[in-house]
């Protein structure tokens, strides 16, 4: 099937990924808890930074070595949550109703993998953002296409780790094998989805515009208000996102490496892959 076919398919995934949301909202609550868990772990690396300043001014062992522990525990609690949303997500496609507490345990079981996981995305953070370091245009884009390549490689990541009991190096094979045979989907669902989740998130922005403005001469409330109203439309147009994305791509590797279309994805014509 040709890129246009293909491109088709994904836009066609991201609407049907829309309709499982708005079907199983509690869907919504694992990029939620990430969010939150996400809020509390940078507030806490804030807080560690500013205590570590002055051994953090010049770029040294130190430095790097925060940034790794930084990228290791953002990378795992992102993963976490993001693999028991798939979890939940494998439970509605096989058409039951997903438990928040059953695909947390399930993620908790996957805690190995992940780690292993975090572990090797910590140390390739770090050598990107050693590359990127060097004031030289060709090594800016040595870093810019070696972080690409491993976006691709890692797109399917966490469904592998959730569907398979795989080694490291299965992993990324998998994961690298499942975009080489999907990339034209994934390409279509995940570009739309990035285009609604823009949408929201700008809609977020316009009705904290919008509040600002109602609650002229409320003083400090006016700001609050505007915060409150503002940044929780913004948060639920991120976390809407991330799950619409989450079921896409699940639904994705489910065909990918079983040929069989979910519920709710079975009227698409997917391609052979």
């Amino acid at each position: 099937m040709g890129l246009i076919g293909r491109l088709k398919i994904g836009f066609a995934m991201a609407r049907r990924s829309g309709r499982v949301l708005r079907s199983h909202p509690r869907l919504l609550a694992f990029p939620l808890l990430g969010g939150l868990s996400g809020a509390a772990f940078v507030a806490t690396l804030l807080g560690g930074l500013y205590v570590m300043s002055p051994l953090l001014q010049d770029p040294g062992p130190a430095m790097y070595a925060t940034l790794f522990v930084a990228y290791l525990l953002e990378t795992f609690v992102a993963s976490f949550f993001t693999a028991a949303l798939v979890a939940a997500t494998r439970t509605v496609y096989k058409g039951g109703e997903p438990s928040v507490r059953e695909a947390l345990a399930e993620a908790w079981q996957r805690k190995l993998p992940l780690l292993a996981w975090s572990l090797v995305a910590a140390v390739i953070g770090v050598i990107i953002r050693l590359i990127e370091s060097e004031n030289n245009i060709v090594t800016q884009i040595v870093a810019g296409i070696f972080a690409v390549a491993w976006s691709v490689m890692t797109f399917f990541i966490i469904p592998v780790i959730v569907f398979r009991d795989p080694s490291v190096t299965e992993m990324f094979k998998q994961s690298a094998r499942t975009f080489k045979d999907t990339w034209g989907e994934s390409i279509g669902a995940l570009g739309t989805i990035d285009v609604v989740t823009f949408l929201l998130v700008l809609a977020g922005i316009v009705l904290g515009g919008l509040t600002f403005v109602v609650t002229t001469g409320l003083g400090t409330g006016q700001l609050l208000a505007t915060l409150l109203i503002g940044g929780s439309a913004v948060s639920i147009g991120l976390f809407v996102g991330k799950a619409l994305s989450g079921i896409a791509r699940t639904a994705l590797y489910l065909y990918a490496t079983q040929n069989t279309a979910p519920e709710r994805f079975d009227d698409i014509n997917f391609s052979k892959i």
